[in-house]
Parts: C-alpha cells; sequence; structure tokens
C-alpha cells in the first residue's frame, strides 16, 4: 500500500508536521465507511466534501479514497441526481437540521427513484465528482484497473452528468441548473439575495437550527435565510423532487458549478478511454459547455463569470468567487484568462491578512468577513484556483497561492475558513477538506497544464475557444439536437451497477502507522469552532 510518507515531500520539519497534523484530522474525522466535515456541525456525509476529501485520501491510502467516492455514490437515486447528504442511521435526528424526517427521501423522492436507504436530502452539490474520480484512479492505475474502481463508477457519473445535463437545463441554455442555495455550495452568498426576495421564509417556528448550538451566529447564515431555504426545500420535497413539475422560487445558473461540470466531464472522456470507450461524447459535451458557460455568464467589464437569475433572465450584479473558480477549465479563450487574473490580482479580491480568495468583493455592499459564503476565505475554492492558474501556465501565482494555503491551513488549525480582513480562522476547526486538500498541495504532484485531463481537440483557435468574439449572443444559445451530444435520460436503478461491489473489507482500509502522528506525540487542541 502506497503511504503518505512514501510520496514525494518537503523535508522541513514544518511541513512534516504540517503533513500529520493533516492525517490526524482525516482519521479523527473517519467514520469507517467515509468522513464526515466535522464531528460537531457536520456529522453526516456531504457530496462535494466527500469528493475533496477523496483527493487528499488518495496520498494515505487509494482504497479509502475510492470507499470514500463510493459510499457516496451507494446513496445515487435512480434519476441519477448525487444528494448533498447521505445521513448515518446511527445518528439522532435532532444532530443535524433538516433531518432525515424532513427531506424524507425514501418516501417523497419514491418516484425520483431515491433508495430505500440511506436516507438523504432531496438536492445536490456541485458536480466535482468526475475529476476526484479520475485523480483518485491515477494515484494508482494498477491497483484500480485490478479492483474494478472505474468500471464501477464511470456509469454512475455519466448518470449524474445527465441528470444534470437534461432534468437542469432550467433555463433552456445548455447549462445546469441550481435549484436551492445549498446547491452551489456556497449557501448564503450575495449572489442569492435577489433571486431569493421572491421567495417568503418559512416562519421561525416551523425548525429549529442545530448549526448554531455548534457554531457562532456571528459566523452563520442568518434566520432569514434559513426560513427561505427551509421554504425552498419544503416546496421540492412537496412535489416529489421532481424538477419538471416543481414551480422553483429559486432557480439560477452558477459559473462554479457548471466549470466542475465541465472539468468532470473531461475526467469522464479519461476514463472512457482508459476503458476502451469512447471519449469523443464527453470532450464534444466539455467543448459545447465551455462555450455556453462563456456565452451565458461571462461579464467582460467586470472581468469575471456572474449568476444568471433565470427568474428575470438576467446576470446578477454581484463579484463572487464563484465567477474565478472557471479558471479551472482548460479551453478558455485566452484574453477571457488574463481578464480573470486581472480581477484576481485586484481591489475586490486581494485580501489584507491573507494569500486566499475571499469569497465575496471585498469592497461590495454585502461584505461581512466573517458571515460563511458573505467574505469569508474558504479553502477549498483557493485549491481550485491554484489548480485554474497550474493549468493555465501561471506557475508563479500559483505557487504563491499554494504557500498561502499551506500557512493558512497550518496556523488556522485546518479552519473551515478566514478572515480575510484578519487573517482569524473563523467557523469549525478539525475541517476535513481544509485537511485533504493539504495533504493534496503537500504532495507534490502538481501538474502544469492541466496533463492529467485530455484534451478536446477542436476546442483551440488563435484566442482560445474560438475567441469570445466569434460566440453567438447570449440569446441564441438554446442547445439544439445537433449542437450537445445526446444525453439520455439517466438510467433506472437496475442498470447502475453497485456502488459498492468488489470494495475490500473495511478492515482492509488501515493505513501504515507512520502515517499516524507518533503516539504519545503533543498534539494541539482542535476547537471545533470558533467562539469570537
Amino acid at each position: 500500500m502506497k503511504t503518505l510518507l512514501d510520496r514525494p515531500a518537503p523535508t522541513a520539519a514544518a511541513a512534516l508536521t504540517l503533513r500529520r497534523g493533516a492525517v490526524r484530522v482525516l482519521f479523527d474525522n473517519w467514520t469507517g465507511t467515509s468522513t464526515v466535515p466535522s464531528r460537531t456541525l457536520y456529522p453526516h456525509q456531504w457530496s462535494w466534501d466527500s469528493a475533496f476529501i477523496a483527493i487528499g485520501l488518495r496520498h494515505l491510502s487509494v482504497r479509502r479514497a475510492q470507499q470514500e467516492l463510493e459510499s457516496l455514490l451507494a446513496g445515487q437515486w435512480a434519476d441519477g441526481r448525487i444528494p448533498h447528504i447521505l445521513f448515518n442511521p446511527a445518528l439522532p435526528h435532532d444532530a443535524y437540521f433538516p433531518s432525515p424526517d424532513f427531506w424524507q427521501s425514501s418516501h417523497a423522492g419514491r418516484a425520483a427513484g431515491a433508495p430505500t436507504a440511506p436516507e438523504s436530502s432531496g438536492i445536490v452539490q456541485p458536480p466535482v465528482h468526475g475529476l476526484a474520480a479520475w485523480l483518485v484512479h491515477r494515484a494508482d492505475a494498477g491497483a484500480s484497473r485490478r479492483r474494478g474502481f472505474l468500471a464501477r463508477v464511470y456509469p454512475r457519473l455519466a448518470a449524474w452528468h445527465d441528470y444534470l445535463l437534461t432534468r437542469r437545463d432550467l433555463g433552456g441554455g445548455g447549462l445546469a441548473a441550481v435549484v436551492h442555495p445549498w446547491e452551489p455550495g456556497m449557501d448564503n452568498s450575495p449572489c442569492w439575495d435577489r433571486p431569493l426576495q421572491r421567495v417568503a421564509p418559512a416562519p421561525p417556528d416551523a425548525f429549529h437550527r442545530a448549526d448554531l448550538d455548534h457554531g457562532h451566529p456571528a459566523d452563520r447564515p442568518t434566520d432569514l435565510d434559513y426560513g427561505r431555504y427551509v421554504r425552498l426545500a419544503t416546496d421540492y420535497r412537496e412535489a416529489g423532487y421532481d424538477d419538471r413539475a416543481t414551480r422553483h422560487g429559486f432557480a439560477v445558473e452558477d459559473p462554479c458549478f457548471n466549470a466542475l461540470l465541465i472539468v468532470s466531464e473531461l475526467a469522464l472522456a479519461a476514463m472512457a478511454r482508459d476503458l476502451g470507450a469512447a471519449a469523443e461524447p464527453h470532450t464534444a459535451r466539455a467543448e459545447e459547455l465551455t462555450r455556453r458557460l462563456v456565452g451565458r455568464l461571462w461579464d467582460d467589464d467586470a472581468g469575471l463569470f456572474r449568476v444568471r437569475d433565470l427568474g428575470s433572465d438576467t446576470l446578477v450584479d454581484e463579484r463572487s468567487v464563484s465567477g474565478l473558480i472557471p479558471l479551472v477549465v482548460p479551453h478558455l479563450p485566452t484574453g477571457i484568462v488574463g481578464r480573470l487574473r486581472e480581477t484576481l490580482d485586484g481591489p475586490h479580491f486581494t485580501a489584507p491578512a491573507t494569500r486566499l480568495v475571499p469569497s465575496y468583493d471585498l469592497t461590495g455592499h454585502a461584505f461581512a468577513p466573517t458571515r460563511y459564503w458573505r467574505g469569508p476565505a474558504w479553502f477549498n475554492t483557493a485549491w481550485l484556483i491554484h489548480r485554474g492558474l497550474s493549468t493555465h501556465g501561471h506557475h508563479e501565482e500559483a505557487e504563491r497561492l499554494r504557500q498561502g494555503f499551506l500557512a493558512e491551513a497550518g496556523r488556522s488549525e485546518f479552519a473551515e475558513y478566514v478572515d480575510p480582513t484578519t487573517g482569524a480562522a473563523r467557523g469549525t476547526r478539525h475541517f476535513s477538506w481544509t485537511a485533504a486538500l493539504t495533504l493534496d498541495l503537500l504532495s507534490g504532484e502538481h501538474l502544469p497544464g492541466g496533463e492529467d485531463l485530455p484534451r478536446a481537440e477542436g476546442l483551440l483557435g488563435a484566442e482560445g475557444l474560438l475567441g469570445a468574439e466569434a460566440l453567438p449572443p447570449a440569446g441564441d444559445l438554446r442547445p439544439t439536437a445537433e449542437a450537445l451530444p445526446p444525453a439520455s435520460d439517466p438510467p433506472p436503478a437496475g442498470n447502475l451497477p453497485p456502488a459498492t461491489e468488489a470494495l475490500p473489507p473495511a478492515g482492509d482500509l488501515r493505513l501504515a502507522a507512520e502515517d499516524l502522528p507518533p503516539a504519545g506525540a503533543p498534539l494541539r487542541a482542535y476547537p471545533e469552532e470558533t467562539t469570537r
């Protein structure tokens, strides 16, 4: 088994200490089948968290990283969706809200193909899973092939993408829409404020917020936010989680969500090629999605991508880190890449106290340096931007961001996020994706130019994606049958392979002893959340 210390690594004592601290976080948050983001604030399995966690776990144990992803895929619905939470049945319902008895997935989601177990939410999170699965495979491709990992996960991930590109193309513009602020992963971003004004909140006595039992109110979404979240989720549940039957009070096209869909389509192309299947349908889809991302969401005056509110079919006039994450897409026009770099280095996103990237415009009217996604700088978005800079050959900037990430991860005790104005750690500590992505950035496996994904031939012209000027107006971007490769309706559950087939027993997933900090070594206490 490849262990953490078998990997190329800096020899400095500080890097080794950071590495061992990150390993300890992942060991402490391992449940036996998957990893929780936090033992208190987030005690179940979260969708995009598990994808980021698997990216780090591959440097410890490829089999454990595979199990992280396959345990999540075990909760996939027959319509293809991967729910944003899988609930641990051993925990009481009041451990987290909304709880399983709120979502009622096995009953309310029956027509959409929700499994009888595990219980889950009915909404989704960003589709980074394809990228994660491909990186996990590449960590030990020989062992992955022997275990049939790609053969099991590829059809499930293809069904996931088909769901997003059929059931969720709510705007008719060829991009996936999100129908709840939790789906893009940036729960209370100011980008959602305008669309949410159309949503009547649920009354305060209709729910109890378990998050305030563990997190400081100054760091969390407001009660008004939560009332609207509950209303949207309730309406979706009462419609049987049917995207065609639900009258969505909130529907937007998010740049980060769709950028990750593009990158994961390229990962599916790589998987298909490895399995001896045709890669071209995936590369063609990635090409078309990239065109539509630019055509529908790019704002050249602002120098970043915007959220499109489908209720008004207009771009939302807010600057968010979501608008910078499309840097991760390999085939953006060179002019757009340059503008994104300028925005990243400009006054809106250059924080005074950290090299991490604020989640929202530092000069914006709604900036709040401690309140979740309304200003704090997050580690997963920094990792994505680092990958984007590396993909486009901007290695000096990527290295500065990497160094800043590692410094903040260690100093903050693997915090959930930091205050960009003071550098103070905020949210929960001992946070799994911060630890996992720390391991990835310590690994020495950063590939310039995105060589770990296939090139989509035909995407590149002299100015990148044929140049933004070659794109038709946004209003002309409705997909036609000729434009997008066919995305079939997601297959019924019986056509999906068992997600956990051929997995080794949990007892075989132990890591080598040298991966853990030495027994008896002094460990710093990890406060679970801030009290400031």
